[in-house]
């Protein structure tokens, strides 16, 4: 599935294949990558993800799209928007996230695919508002979320449902952007 098809300076943002199981798998079994996500994937729990991911992308015409770079069509991790998850206060909203590899940190690809998808989110789609979610410790995230221009929800911040009560990755903060916001930042 790769009807979608979203560019940037130095990525594309595209529906995913069965080709990028492989370098998927290999991302989420990864434990930087994973510090503060949960456990490493499996092969068959990558395939549900991405097979979760096509549903979206079939349903409400957009997903967490694979990303990959121009210059080599290296398969980079995903980033883009999705319904946010049932049970959480993101639900029934749209919800922006991204994982990339740990070889694609550093180079600015997150930001760079994140400022698009929030602005197809925006002016394609037509979202009034998109949200996103971590937790406290990953702070390269909720910095991200900080250099889009995105606001702490102190009154969003949730404990995951899918997650055990003692797990330290349940506590989940929330950003959230209006596109208003958004539109009136200078890019």
């Amino acid at each position: 599935m790769t009807d979608f098809l979203l560019e940037t300076d130095r990525l594309v943002l595209r529906g995913w294949t069965d080709e990028d199981a492989t370098p998927f798998l290999a991302m989420c079994s990864d434990p930087a990558v994973m510090e503060f996500l949960g456990p490493l994937a499996s092969a068959a729990q990558v395939a549900e993800i991405i097979a979760r991911q096509q549903g979206f992308q079939r349903d409400y015409g957009h997903c967490f799209w694979a990303i990959e770079r121009k210059s080599d069509g290296q398969f980079l991790g995903f980033c883009g928007l999705k319904p946010g998850p049932v049970g959480t206060p993101l639900e029934g909203r749209v919800e922006i996230g991204w994982r990339l590899a740990r070889e694609a940190w550093g180079q600015g690809y997150a930001r760079e695919s994140a400022a698009a998808s929030l602005d197809w989110g925006f002016t394609v789609f037509g979202a009034d508002a998109i949200l996103a979610m971590t937790v406290l410790g990953n702070s390269r995230s909720w910095g991200l979320m900080e250099r889009l221009g995105m606001t702490r929800r102190h009154d969003q911040d949730f404990d995951h449902p899918a997650l055990a009560p003692e797990d330290p990755l349940r506590p989940h903060i929330v950003y959230s952007i209006t596109q208003a916001e958004w539109a009136a930042q200078a890019r």
